[in-house]
């Protein structure tokens, strides 16, 4: 029997964006332009964990990256989905790939880079000193929620060693290695950063 794949979510719709079937999405990957070269993706609800066959699949036939307010979020039409009431079905869908397809990281990205869940269940090291886990990595926004502050580096949101929660800025200035197949983030930061951020 195959096993049911694991699935990274590259996207949540939103709402119809125009009348020929776009969509408007949260994008959940710094790397938008993989849709270019590898088009096949999955529509699921949240917190999908079935088999592929439990999932629609379509591609993604075109996309953009809108300006404005919507900045920071992507406009996908999706082969199949041609008339605005076929895109207010999809409301609320996340656009998912099996883990084994998502891009290799130097398609794209620098030596620095990582998946998001590859950085959860790390240990973040301040120095020699264990902070704590990370339990998932989280964005800045705008005040009213709607745009990620691209300028801004993602937190880490670590359940430390004595019991709270810690938010680390996962930023270059502060990092000096990580080692995934260690589990381990190993930063060195400010003084204060950390009781300042609890």
């Amino acid at each position: 029997m195959q096993a049911t794949p694991q699935w990274i979510v590259l996207a949540q719709i939103l709402r119809p964006q125009g009348r020929k079937g776009e969509v408007l999405a949260d994008l959940f990957t710094d790397f938008p332009e993989r849709f270019e070269e590898h088009p096949d993706v999955w529509l699921a609800p949240p917190g999908f964990a079935g088999p592929a066959s439990d999932a629609r699949a379509t591609k993604v036939a075109s996309f953009w990256q809108p300006v404005g307010r919507n900045a920071g979020r992507i406009v996908l039409h999706l082969v199949g989905v041609d008339r605005i009431e076929e895109a207010e079905a999809l409301a609320g869908k996340q656009v998912v790939v099996p883990l084994e397809q998502r891009v290799q990281l130097d398609e794209y990205a620098d030596a620095d880079s990582a998946f998001i869940s590859d950085l959860v269940g790390c240990t973040v090291f301040d120095g020699d000193i264990a902070i704590g886990t990370v339990e998932s990595v989280q964005f800045p926004t705008t005040p009213d929620g709607v745009r990620r502050l691209e300028e801004a580096a993602p937190l880490l949101a670590i359940a430390s060693n004595e019991g709270d929660e810690v938010l680390v800025p996962f930023a270059k200035a502060f990092l000096v290695a990580v080692d995934l197949p260690a589990k381990a983030i190993r930063m060195v930061l400010p003084e204060g950063l950390l009781q300042v951020n609890r």
